[in-house]
C-alpha cells in the first residue's frame, strides 16, 4: 500500500525557518519523481519543488534561494527546508509522487503526480 505522510508544519514569524518531512511507504523511492506542492486559501495548488536525482532539482521562482528540497533514499523520506519564510508562504503543503521521468518536465505540473499526502499546514505571520 502506497502512502505519503507529511509532518513538520507549524506557525512561525516572517524570516523564520521550518523543515517539512514526507515519509513514503510502498514506493521504490529512488525511482520516483518526488515533489512538494502548496495551496493557499482561495488559490490553486502550485508546485514548489521537485527532485528525482541530486542533479535534477527544480524550484518555483518564488522559493528559489530560500527553500531546499532533498531526499533520503535509504529512509524513503523527502524533505523541504524552508528558510527566510514570508507571509505569502502560508499554505497547506503537500508531498507528491509521480513517474521518474516527470521530473524532466519544464515546470512542476500537478497532473504529473499520481499520489498525494494529506498535507501539513504552514503559517507565517508578519
Amino acid at each position: 500500500q502506497v502512502q505519503l505522510v507529511e509532518s513538520g508544519g507549524g506557525s512561525v514569524q516572517a524570516g523564520g525557518s521550518l523543515r517539512l518531512s514526507c515519509a513514503a511507504a510502498g514506493y521504490w523511492f529512488s525511482r520516483n519523481c518526488m515533489a512538494w506542492f502548496r495551496q493557499a486559501p482561495g488559490k490553486e495548488r502550485e508546485g514548489v519543488a521537485q527532485v528525482n536525482t541530486d542533479r535534477n532539482i527544480r524550484y518555483a521562482d518564488s522559493v528559489k534561494g530560500r527553500f531546499t528540497i532533498s531526499k533520503d533514499n535509504a529512509e524513503n523520506t523527502l524533505y523541504l527546508q524552508m528558510n527566510s519564510l514570508k507571509p505569502e508562504d502560508t499554505a497547506m503543503y503537500y508531498c507528491a509522487a509521480g513517474g521518474y521521468w516527470n521530473c524532466y518536465s519544464d515546470s512542476i505540473i500537478e497532473a504529473d503526480f499520481t499520489d498525494w499526502g494529506q498535507g501539513t499546514q504552514v503559517t507565517v505571520s508578519s
